[in-house]
């Protein structure tokens, strides 16, 4: 489970103090679905990025399974992404040295390369429709593939969790539905947690969970 406890989030702006998230508390469970929903400028992302530390509160907590994620020390932080965590932001974040096949494989790099590890990035990208660009760099495809890519990377090691950033925001409606329905069998086949920000009905209306994130507060609406 991932949970947060009164968490505050807030940043210094010119003479003022903007509250992005005032006092927050909220459970999100592993084989669940969840959407995050809100008006742009809300703090949606800021929030998903505390979930997994790469933020941190000015005050209050997250918890992954009763530890405090904001109180990891590096090597405890870089293992809970690698091992738990699937992240999926509005920037793929995919690196320019490595082919698309490379990137997907990226977390098992470092363990000697089986044919094993390979077919499994070969049949995400299968899965996400972009296999044919499996030899390709990343500076070679459009913003759309590299967000699949980045899926496909995100869903490698099979995460507990996995976050994501407005994943269907670059995506036209058919290809979109098609990730979403790849996204909720993962979820579902491996008993994985789901947590998506997202401006679209038809993806909130999918997920089991949906909260609301207005004006610092978070409500659960479903």
């Amino acid at each position: 489970m991932i949970a947060v406890a009164n968490l505050v989030k807030t940043f210094d702006q010119a003479n003022q103090t903007l509250t992005v998230l005032n006092g927050i508390s909220a459970e999100f469970h592993k084989g669940k679905s969840y959407a995050i929903i809100g008006p742009s400028g809300s703090g949606k992302s800021t929030l998903l990025h505390m979930l997994v530390g790469i933020e941190s509160p000015t005050s209050g907590s997250v918890l992954f399974n009763n530890q405090v994620v904001n109180s990891f020390t590096q090597r405890q932080h870089e293992e809970f992404l690698n091992k738990y965590i699937g992240l999926v932001f509005q920037a793929s974040y995919l690196i320019q040295e490595l082919t698309v096949l490379e990137n997907v494989m990226v977390k098992g790099l470092i363990k000697p390369q089986s044919l094993h590890l390979i077919d499994d990035a070969m049949n995400l990208l299968r899965e996400v429709g972009i296999a044919e660009k499996a030899d390709q760099l990343p500076a070679r495809l459009s913003g759309g593939q590299q967000q699949r890519v980045a899926l496909a990377r995100a869903l490698f090691n099979k995460p507990l969790f996995l976050l994501g950033d407005e994943i269907t925001g670059n995506l036209d409606f058919q290809l979109a539905t098609k990730i979403l329905d790849l996204l909720i069998h993962a979820q579902r086949t491996w008993n994985m947690g789901l947590i998506i920000t997202t401006h679209d009905d038809y993806v909130a209306d999918r997920m089991d969970h949906v909260f609301e994130l207005k004006q610092g507060t978070l409500n659960k609406i479903r």
